[in-house]
């Protein structure tokens, strides 16, 4: 299984950017997909998950309306489209797959099977 993170990049505050993850999980469809982020020093954040089928999203409160997960089961793919970017946002934002699909709120990340290698994503003033 290989979860390949990109998108990532550099922004001035206010602007957005789109992260997608591709998957190459047989039963993708299965999976909840979940986004982290982390700073350097700090531990790993939840940033957001959807369910199995994308019918069920669920946020960390700073990036709530700011920040949207969808996902493509065609494509083995999540995105996080990301607007509004903040100082605070800046972090390496990883993608991570729950073989258990049914979310129901936020998870941790230990509740994940399989982590992408990450994104730099840098906002500037």
């Amino acid at each position: 299984v290989q979860l390949q993170a990109f998108g990532g990049g550099s922004v001035q505050a206010g602007g957005s950017l789109r992260l997608s993850c591709a998957a190459s999980i047989r039963t993708f469809s299965r999976y909840a997909m979940g986004w982290f982020r982390q700073i350097p020093g700090k531990e790993r954040e939840f940033v957001g998950v959807i369910n199995w089928s994308g019918g069920s999203t669920y946020y960390e409160d700073s990036v709530k309306g700011r920040f949207t997960i969808s996902r493509d089961n065609a494509k083995n793919t999540v995105y996080l489209q990301m607007n509004n970017l903040k100082l605070e946002d800046t972090a390496v934002y990883y993608c991570a797959a729950d073989s258990y699909g049914v979310v129901d709120g936020p998870l941790p990340a230990n509740e994940f099977d399989y982590w992408g290698q990450g994104t730099l994503v840098t906002v500037s003033s």
